[in-house]
């Protein structure tokens, strides 16, 4: 990806429900100010003027995903939308295409890569990244849960296990097998110090894995 860095920099807004997720996003691009500026992190400010690429990152709110996305994608403010993920299904990569979506992002992206490809994106290409392979997570990326060990796909179990989903709508919601699933909640209860649902659910209220969907209700003009 040669693309050239634009004459001034992108205006990105970061879409998301978690307050935490939207600053490690925003803490990513603080080395490439000169190239992109976050033009959008609380949704309750109003911006007016057109965003150059909104950034919908896909944490834990998988089952309105799609009315989002369409939604995004069809806003006057929104010139390019991208979709910043792990999860590479390729029923939802086909979906993102037909909703015209424009990026598909790995969240496993150095910032360096993220910004190219955003870039890249602004200029008019298409940027559908491979399907990677499990790994770290991007550096300065942030997410609930993070400072007691929980990785980024534990915490976007756990956010949904807080929102009331069984194991078997987490394991169709992320496209993984009931049993993969079975082994993360496992995992998360030893890390989080529970056992049982009641408990990890009081715990992810009380440590910020309640979403706030009135901040994208509001970003695309809602109530």
């Amino acid at each position: 990806m040669n693309t050239p860095a634009p004459a001034r920099p992108l205006t990105v807004a970061l879409v998301d429900d978690y307050d935490v997720v939207l600053m490690g996003l925003a803490h990513m691009f603080d080395r490439y100010r000169d190239r992109v500026v976050v033009a959008e992190i609380d949704a309750n400010s109003s911006v007016s003027d057109p965003i150059d690429v909104v950034m919908y990152d896909s944490f834990a709110q998988p089952e309105s995903d799609h009315e989002e996305i369409t939604a995004l994608v069809a806003n006057p403010r929104a010139k390019r939308v991208v979709i910043y993920t792990w999860n590479f299904h390729q029923a939802l990569i086909d979906s993102a295409r037909r909703q015209g979506v424009r990026g598909y992002l790995s969240k496993t992206l150095p910032a360096r890569d993220l910004v190219a490809a955003l870039e890249a994106v602004h200029a008019g290409e298409e940027v559908f990244n491979t399907p990677p392979r499990r790994a770290g997570s991007a550096m300065g990326l942030d997410w609930p849960g993070r400072s007691e060990g929980i990785t980024d796909r534990e915490s976007e179990i756990l956010a949904l296990i807080t929102q009331g989903k069984s194991n078997a709508e987490v394991a169709a919601l992320t496209y993984l097998s009931p049993n993969t699933i079975k082994s993360y909640v496992r995992v998360i209860y030893r890390k989080i110090g529970v056992a049982s649902r009641t408990q990890a659910v009081l715990w992810g209220v009380m440590h910020g894995f309640t979403p706030d969907h009135h901040r994208i209700d509001h970003w695309l003009g809602g109530p």
